[in-house]
């Protein structure tokens, strides 16, 4: 099993948990994230004057998943979150060592 978490822009979640959805039936988790990576924020501006804008509003997806799907997964995000441009995100890959369904107390992929 493996744990996606994936950084990316509000604006492209419904895109990305539909594409999601239709690989099958995964749990998401989303958390609103503010932060910054190479573009080090950027500037607008707003009435004439520029401000500075250090940390970018970002979504933050967790999903766990069988080792079989791992790819299929990866590649509906980043085919449906990706722009071209600076800041489309990451995607970061862990190693889940357990699951455990709290209702049935099922476990591993069974938990999922």
């Amino acid at each position: 099993m493996k744990l996606i978490k994936a950084i990316i822009n509000p604006y492209k979640l419904d895109n990305v948990r539909e594409a999601i959805s239709s690989l099958g039936e995964f749990g998401l988790t989303v958390t609103e994230a503010k932060g910054y990576g190479r573009q080090k924020g950027h500037q607008e501006i707003y009435r004439g004057s520029e401000y500075q804008i250090s940390f970018v509003p970002k979504v933050l997806l967790e999903i766990a998943v069988p080792d079989d799907v791992l790819e299929s997964i990866i590649e509906a995000i980043v085919n449906n979150a990706k722009t071209g441009k600076t800041g489309d995100g990451k995607i970061f890959v862990l190693p889940l060592e357990e699951a455990v369904r709290v209702r049935t107390s099922e476990t591993g992929d069974a938990a999922l």
